[in-house]
């Protein structure tokens, strides 16, 4: 109990808002609506023993979503067993999973429990699971119906008491109508369906996912925590981002061990004979303020630099950030707050909620509204 306490303990991660009260979810950063959706997804399902079956494409955060199911369900306690099924296959790979006797195969110089009595009254994460051979499939079928285990070399049963969470990144519908994943298997692991969408799509989680990232980093690295100026993310909000959380985390640990600034700027040098925008773009960029992120060559380091510096501007904060995009909210709905609940993807109830603690609620001032004439002071009798 005293680590679930700690596990739902605070409310913000690094200066971020990451939910609140009953809708937080560790590890799911972002003010998205696929974000809010996420977590309120983990929140249902994580409580229920239901197979969930997630899928989308490389680098989202899959097997993030994974553990967080584990950590919010009962199990949470119980082990968390990963098993990556592109990395081995074969008598081997059954052996990983199922576990073997000795002298099942060539060096089994002895027994084995496997990923599934490992992970007993936990759960076990199948990772990449569209790439499983035909043959593993059957024998996962049959743990999965009858929730026993024979291992490799072996007859004798042994029951278990396994969550099972699955990952792709491929269309398995597709593999199924190819004869390459079993149908019944499919219909087995997606009793619910996950879906996660790219980082691009997302692009207002990608402020929040930097402050996680560069917070996480400062104690991971024992360095001290680097911040992002605006121009910066500027740069990172352009970019396509084709791996996604994991190549944006990637690409902060790059700039966190090699810039020797305490702000990681534009014209941040990674150390190259060639000065690089800190966004990996592959073009120019023009800033709002005229700012312009290219490649730099040595002799106009020293041009460039200054300008980049005087126009920095001071970091907003999370809050500021949230109380501009829902006024924007407010007003492109002509002040209809459930159609801007809607569309922010939260709760009528929640958006009240934001509304008052920003005091953005100036119905007075709305279209169309006359504003109220001022209150005329009665003057006394002669």
């Amino acid at each position: 109990m005293k680590k679930q306490r700690n596990r739902r303990a605070s409310g913000r991660v690094a200066g971020v808002p990451v939910a609140n009260g009953p809708n937080r979810v560790d590890g799911i950063i972002g003010i998205s609506p696929f974000a809010e959706d996420m977590r309120q997804q983990i929140l249902k399902i994580a409580p229920h023993p239901t197979s969930v079956l997630i899928s989308g494409p490389s680098g989202t955060g899959k097997e993030l979503i994974a553990r967080a199911i584990h950590a919010h369900s009962p199990r949470a306690d119980e082990p968390f067993v990963a098993v990556d099924c592109a990395s081995v296959s074969g008598p081997l790979f059954a052996g990983h999973l199922f576990g073997h006797t000795k002298g099942a195969f060539t060096g089994a110089d002895h027994a084995t429990l496997g990923c599934f009595r490992a992970a007993n009254r936990g759960t076990i994460f199948l990772d990449e699971i569209g790439e499983l051979d035909r043959d593993l499939q059957s024998n996962l079928l049959r743990v999965l119906q009858e929730r026993v285990v024979t291992p490799l070399g072996s007859h004798k049963t042994f029951p278990v008491d396994v969550r099972v969470l699955a990952a792709t990144n491929r269309d398995l519908k597709e593999l199924v109508a190819s004869g390459e994943f079993r149908e019944d298997l499919y219909f087995r692991l997606n009793v619910v369906g996950i879906k996660t969408i790219l980082l691009s799509e997302r692009p207002e989680d990608i402020a929040p996912l930097a402050q996680f990232f560069l917070q996480k980093l400062a104690g991971r690295l024992g360095v001290a925590k680097k911040d992002l100026s605006v121009h910066c993310l500027d740069c990172m909000l352009r970019h396509k981002w084709p791996g996604n959380v994991r190549e944006l985390q990637n690409f902060l640990e790059q700039a966190v061990l090699l810039s020797a600034e305490k702000t990681l700027r534009p014209d941040f040098n990674p150390g190259g004979a060639q000065r690089l925008c800190i966004c990996p773009l592959g073009a120019s960029v023009n800033h709002r303020q005229g700012h312009v992120c290219v490649p730099l060559s040595e002799n106009r380091v020293r041009s460039a630099a200054p300008a980049a510096a005087e126009s920095d501007e001071p970091w907003p904060t999370m809050d500021q950030l949230q109380r501009d995009h829902i006024r924007r909210t407010l007003q492109r709905t002509g002040y209809n707050q459930r159609a801007a609940a809607d569309l922010l993807g939260m709760h009528y109830q929640q958006l009240l909620r934001k509304i008052k603690k920003y005091g953005l609620d100036n119905s007075a001032s709305r279209p169309g509204r006359p504003k109220k004439p001022p209150q005329r002071t009665p003057h006394a009798p002669p």
